[in-house]
């Protein structure tokens, strides 16, 4: 039998081998260290694999068939070959923003691979077309600079944009993320739409939203929570976009009860 391929997408692996696995999705514009604030403690009862996106970080452009035409179904389809690299079979999944996205197609589309689904600050469509374009022209012809500027207001509270978190994140936009991986991603949103196809989610579903969120406000977790059945809603006070950056404590404490079911008993020692 054939080993599956290289995964393309640049990934890390943390946590005990044999324990449930959980993959997490980044958001537009950040990496896989936008989950360090939860790794700890989920690795100490899961098996976490964490992957950036074509263009940022780790992941190269070249990851993508045709930077012009991507779609979230093709990002969708590399993280199944990160699956099947990493021999997952069935796995849990987590995704913020276009890392949620990502999730909930794979949910709709291969119910048999998700286990359980967690979507935070997400959305089933974000925004009109010509906004993600308008978007993507902007950034290959100016550089990434031009959304790094007003990032910390998109992403982040008044009172948190500030802080050395939201600095750091900030900064990692503009020095890791290149110019055309960002665009590609805005193509992929401009074309998303999942609505109609959220009844098709069976995985046990969690959406959480930040209540000062501009990017995908309320309206927008609510119609993820009412169009998949059986989904639970949490909204945090006090949030913008990342909110699993803004509010830690509080995403954690909503992925360890929704993921409850999965668990095993953590390592002796584990800090959770």
């Amino acid at each position: 039998m054939t080993p599956p391929a290289a995964p393309a997408l640049h990934h890390t692996t943390d946590g005990p081998p044999g324990a449930p696995p959980l993959v997490l999705g980044p958001s537009l514009g950040t990496m896989l260290s936008v989950w360090d604030p939860q790794l700890p403690a989920l690795a100490g009862r899961f098996h976490v694999v964490r992957w950036d996106l074509p263009g940022h970080g780790g992941t190269p452009v070249d990851a993508l068939a045709d930077p012009g035409t991507t779609t979230v179904p093709e990002l969708a389809g590399l993280v199944l070959e990160l699956a099947d690299a990493r021999g997952l079979d069935r796995f849990a999944y987590a995704g913020a923003s276009l890392g949620g996205a990502v999730g909930a197609w794979l949910a709709a589309h291969h119910p048999s691979r998700v286990a359980s689904l967690a979507l935070i600050c997400s959305s089933a469509r974000f925004g009109e077309p010509a906004g993600w374009r308008e978007r993507a022209a902007l950034v290959r012809a100016k550089g990434t600079d031009v959304v790094a500027d007003p990032a910390a207001g998109r992403w982040f509270t008044p009172a948190f944009a500030t802080s050395p978190q939201a600095t750091t994140l900030v900064e990692a936009l503009r020095r890791d993320v290149s110019p055309e991986g960002y665009a590609a991603c805005c193509d992929a949103l401009a074309v998303f739409d999942l609505r109609t196809a959220l009844p098709r989610i069976g995985a046990p579903t969690l959406v959480v939203a930040g209540r000062a969120d501009p990017a995908t406000p309320p309206a927008h977790t609510r119609e993820l929570t009412d169009g998949i059945p059986g989904a639970s809603l949490v909204e945090l006070s006090g949030a913008a976009h990342l909110a699993g950056v803004e509010r830690p404590a509080e995403v954690l404490a909503a992925l360890l009860a929704h993921l409850a079911p999965l668990h095993t008993d953590p390592a002796p020692g584990t800090d959770l």
